[in-house]
């Protein structure tokens, strides 16, 4: 089971970015994040009139790694590590490990 999923709040913890929170986008092969807003970079982009893209320079957001971002709390409102539960009925959850606090509902 995946400890960050797509749709996840999350705040960054390392980088230029420390301290900024945003949602998941995408989740690229396991490793790399893509959150929204953060971790900008301008892109050149050559215009393509088929796919009606215009040139020029672009704002785009660029992948994070994983281990610079940790999930975010709303009870703590602090980043807080991901933990796995196994419940009665043999469903698993993610669990946030400072409370116990179960993250999917």
């Amino acid at each position: 089971m995946s400890r960050i999923k797509k749709g996840d709040e999350v705040i960054v913890i390392a980088g230029k970015d420390k301290g900024r929170r945003g949602a998941i986008l995408k989740v690229i092969e396991g490793k790399r994040v893509i959150v929204e807003n953060l971790n900008m970079a301008k892109k050149h982009q050559r215009p393509n009139p088929n796919a009606g893209v215009t040139g020029g320079i672009v704002e785009r957001e660029m992948p994070i790694h994983i281990s610079r971002v940790m999930l975010f709390n709303p009870v703590t409102k602090k980043g807080d590590r991901v933990g796995v539960r196994t419940l009665e009925n043999g469903r698993k959850v993610r669990i946030f490990r400072s409370n116990k606090e179960v993250v999917d509902v």
